[in-house]
């Protein structure tokens, strides 16, 4: 990158909102190991982990306890996560799936009311009807049994010991609570986040969770089947299916049988890095790569970061990766998705012939990837509300887990049980399950786990040894938002706190979202000579990222979020 592109790319990261966090305090350099969270009690509940000579996937586990119990809204054991695992020794990059499942009873028409119309969104949210089998704590097991190093119960006691001696309520903990208008609807709920008058619980406040700190030992103690069998699963079940106005249909069955799976990374050669992602059912690793894979033939690093002729070709090719996104991408074990198709050179070569630097295309339509007996599904239009959260790590011998996890929109259903907040992972799916006459891949179906756009993503240089670890919180523009930092470091040789920090311009095919409060706001008239529809507002990420360079790790924390960077 030119001496002029690193000074506009700083001055353009000077001018981020950064929500009350020190920019400067969460860029941190180290040799050993690293963590990258949303939050600090997590972060250091992972370095504890690695201190103590633990791996990656160790500290994993007890970076997400502490987050179920910290951040309740965005993560816990009532939801589900998407793991990226890079093997130093074998410089291969391993996924692990912990998405919910649709329960058995499910049918495609889950979501349509007594007349066949679609439910109101927030009417299908909130009770019980929206919770998935929770698939975090099976994933955990899962690449504990392969990766870990500690013993599994070991992981649990930082979270078990913050949650009964209690940690002060965030200011970002206080304000989600306070904007939230569903968590009074039920009374175990509304009486942990509130006070007894009633109101949101005050920022500093200290609050314990002795029923979390309870059922983290009894999986501390029993493994995952302490949750998905006997008593924490039986009040799972009561409390999904009991709640009178908006009851669901999770059943102790769908618990016990539940499985995490390993599945193949969606991989693609950017700047010659390899760049690997989730696969289905996430779409977040396949639309990455695509969007990458259509700015290819573009002299990115030649353009300035955050410049209009940079920011119009990265909308147009995020425009067609969404277009192929919401015909193509569902769960795999269901529905056929052509991956290898989505990635094929020639066929994104093709595709990005499109993109002129001119004018945009408008809305894109989908194209036809070259795989065979590739079934055409009608367009899918389901709404991920931006919560979530993300964490990277490094451990001490070099491998790296990107994961993000969720319990969808913020406090998930609003359901609580023993201490942690259930998913409402469900409303994922398409509401309609057919479209323009075609059935749309992300339809509800028994066992079927819902599409998502969570992105875990880690770059790799030319010669397999680690190079990034990054990914966001962030609802469908998760995939913008991590696309952007890979970029930022591969394009323009950012620092990864310049990189997650720099404004956002967001494409998901429609109108685009420009980051209110930053330089971004200044291409407004460029983007919409160009044909761009705009708009201005708010777009909370939450990336955390390491860069792996010349033996040491440097982090980067999100600076519109609570998270931090540490290690040693």
């Amino acid at each position: 990158m030119s001496r002029q592109h690193r000074f506009l790319s700083a001055l353009i990261v000077t001018c981020v909102v950064a929500g009350g966090a020190d920019r400067a305090a969460a860029d941190r350099t180290t040799r050993d190991f690293m963590v990258a969270a949303a939050n600090p009690h997590a972060v250091a509940a992972g370095v504890e982990i690695l201190e103590a000579g633990g791996s990656a996937v160790d500290a994993a586990v007890a970076v997400q306890m502490v987050l179920g119990l910290v951040e309740p809204q965005s993560s816990g054991i009532g939801g589900g996560a998407f793991m990226l695992y890079f093997d130093s020794d074998n410089r291969n990059v391993i996924s692990f799936d912990g998405r919910e499942s649709a329960p058995a009873a499910a049918t495609p028409q889950l979501f349509l009311d007594a007349g066949g119309e679609r439910m109101a969104f927030w009417d299908a949210v909130v009770g019980g009807r929206s919770v998935g089998t929770p698939g975090v704590t099976r994933m955990l097991e899962l690449a504990h049994s392969r990766y870990g190093t500690l013993p599994w119960a070991k992981l649990f006691e930082p979270a078990i010991r913050l949650a009964e001696n209690g940690f002060a309520v965030s200011p970002r903990l206080h304000e989600m609570i306070a904007n939230d208008k569903h968590l009074m609807r039920y009374p175990t709920t509304s009486a942990y986040f509130h006070t007894a008058s009633g109101d949101p619980l005050p920022v500093g406040h200290r609050l314990k969770n002795p029923a979390y700190a309870t059922s983290l030992r009894m999986i501390a103690q029993g493994g995952a089947d302490a949750f998905y069998e006997g008593e924490i699963a039986r009040d799972i079940v009561a409390a999904v299916r009991g709640v009178a106005d908006n009851p669901g249909l999770l059943a102790a069955t769908d618990l016990a049988g539940y499985r995490a799976k390993i599945r193949p990374p969606v991989c693609i050669v950017y700047r010659e890095s390899h760049v690997c992602g989730m696969g289905p059912p996430s779409s977040g690793g396949l639309t990455v790569a695509m969007i990458l894979g259509l700015l290819q033939r573009f002299p990115m690093a030649e353009l300035a970061p955050g410049s209009p002729e940079a920011e119009h070709l990265f909308i147009e090719a995020a425009r067609l990766a969404y277009a192929d996104r919401a015909v193509y991408m569902a769960d795999s074990d269901f529905v056929r998705v052509p991956v290898a198709g989505l990635v094929d050179s020639d066929y994104l070569a093709g595709r990005s012939r499109l993109i002129g630097s001119e004018r945009s295309i408008g809305t894109a339509a989908a194209g036809t990837p070259p795989e065979r007996k590739t079934e055409r599904r009608g367009p899918d239009n389901a709404i991920e509300v931006p919560s979530t959260s993300h964490f990277s790590i490094v451990d001490g011998a070099g491998n790296a887990v990107s994961m993000t996890t969720s319990i969808e929109s913020a406090f998930g259903s609003r359901l609580m049980v023993r201490g942690f907040l259930l998913n409402n992972q469900l409303t994922d799916f398409s509401f309609a399950p057919e479209r323009d006459g075609r059935p749309v891949a992300n339809r509800v179906e028994p066992g079927k786990r819902p599409r998502s756009s969570m992105a875990p993503t880690i770059v790799l240089n030319p010669d397999r040894t680690l190079r990034l670890v990054t990914g966001s919180p962030g609802g469908s523009r998760i995939i913008n938002y991590t696309a952007r930092s890979v970029m930022a470091v591969l394009d323009w040789d950012m620092d990864p706190q310049s990189a997650v920090a720099r404004p956002h311009v967001i494409s998901r095919n429609g109108t685009v979202d420009l980051e209110q409060g930053t330089a971004a706001e200044s291409l407004k008239a460029a983007l919409e000579a160009r044909g761009h529809q705009t708009r201005i507002r708010a777009l909370t990420s939450g990336l955390h990222a390491i860069l792996a360079s010349g033996g040491r790790y440097r982090g980067g924390a999100d600076p519109r979020r609570e998270g931090t960077v540490d290690g040693r």
